[in-house]
Formats: structure tokens, sequence, C-alpha cells
């Protein structure tokens, strides 16, 4: 399947908005677009009858819909909620938790199936992980399981400040110690006007990741047709 499959340097990192701007990207290009995530969690914040309503809790990106309203938006897909996240959970926790909360094991089988049976009759597909690479789908089967399962190239979210040089060359290092390619890092939200930090962040990531490095400011999620375009792979 042609994609890219987008993970961070941890939680609350813009994985979603770096994937919902890829897909934007591609589907303003005439491609059609499907888009998956294993998981999501935090629904209990969402309204109780309707998950593609702003959540109630304060967030980097305020009025922020559920993760896979937000990424079936940019992508301009008809994709239910079950073809884009097999598994949906209230507490706001790791999948493996909300699975046992929930008393329903998570399937690694069904979700590399699922994936795949997203990509069919797309152009391009964009899977975001949950969390980092080795945040557990189950005990047995992490984030990275199913990105070396689906083979798809890897972009990185990661935010631009203190500590993210670290947390970024560790994830990067995660995924090439199994073989998986790093395309790019994307560091967001971006400041309009960045300090000798971020600068010096951006460019020590460049070069002792030897990673592509973009930059993505924060975005205006109820008006996708004025982002910018993020052109990855």
């Amino acid at each position: 399947m042609r994609g890219v499959f987008v993970t961070g340097t941890g939680t609350e990192v813009g994985k979603t908005v770096v994937a919902a701007a890829i897909a934007r990207t591609h589907a303003a290009a005439g491609n059609g677009v499907a888009v998956f995530k294993p998981a999501v969690s935090g629904l209990a914040d969402c309204t109780p009858d309707d998950t593609s309503q702003p959540r109630r809790r304060s967030s980097p990106c305020q009025h922020q819909l559920p993760d896979h309203a937000l990424l079936r938006r940019a992508a301009g897909s008809d994709q239910s909620d079950d073809e884009i996240a097999p598994y949906r959970y209230g507490p706001a926790v790791s999948p493996h938790l909300g699975a046992e909360l929930a008393g329903k094991a998570v399937d690694p089988a069904r979700l590399a199936a699922a994936a795949r049976a997203a990509s069919e009759g797309a152009d391009f597909l964009v899977c975001e992980g949950v969390g980092g690479l080795l945040v557990p789908l189950t005990l047995g089967y992490l984030v990275r399981d199913l990105a070396r399962e689906l083979a798809l190239p890897l972009v990185v979210a990661a935010p631009p400040g203190l500590g993210t040089i670290n947390h970024t060359l560790l994830t990067i290092e995660a995924a090439r110690a199994v073989g998986l390619e790093v395309v790019a890092v994307v560091l967001t939200p971006w400041p309009q006007e960045p300090g000798t930090v971020e600068a010096s962040n951006r460019d020590a990531i460049a070069r002792l990741g030897a990673v592509r490095v973009e930059v993505l400011h924060r975005l205006d999620l109820d008006r996708p047709q004025g982002w910018p375009p993020l052109e990855l792979p």
C-alpha cells in the first residue's frame, strides 16, 4: 500500500494534527485518501451522544474533534468510525488498559487487516499511531509492531521546545532498530517567531538524526481548506 505512518515522541505532541495535515495535502491534490488509527481513547471528554462534537477538556488545539473525526474531515473521507478506529475508549488511557477496562482484548490481527481494508480503493493511506512507538496496544504487541506489519514510511511528530532533541532521537533510534524508515520529523506547533532554542533543536535533530525536519505552525482545525501543504513522504 502507498501511505505513511505517523507516530510521535509521546502523547499530545501533535500526531493527529500532523496526520491530518498530510491527509489534507494529498486530498487537495486530488488523491483518494483513507485514514486509520488503531485505537482512540479519551472519548469520555466528548459529548456523550455525538463524538463528532468538540472535546470539553482543554488541549493544545482548542475545539479539537476526536482524533478519528478530525482525520476523516481532513481526508474528505466517508469512512465510518469503525473503519477508521476499530477500538475506541472513553478513558484517556493506553489502549491495552482501555481494552482491559472495557473487558475486550485488542486483536492485533484485526488491526492489520483493518488498516489494509481501509487502504483498498484509496490512493494513499494515512495511519496514525497511539502515543509513541513503544505504547502497548496489548502487552505483547506495540505500536511499533503494527508499523512494521504495515511497512509504511514513518513520520515523527515532536514539539519544538526544550527536551525534544532527546525524545525525538530516541524515537528515531527505536524505529530504525527494527528496520523502519523514518522519512521526516515534523516539529509542531512551530512558533511564528521561533527563538534560539527552537532553531537549534531543529538543526540538531536534522544533523544528529540524519533526517529531514519540517515545521508546522498551529492550525485552525475548523478550516482545513486554509492549511499549508505538508507533502510527506
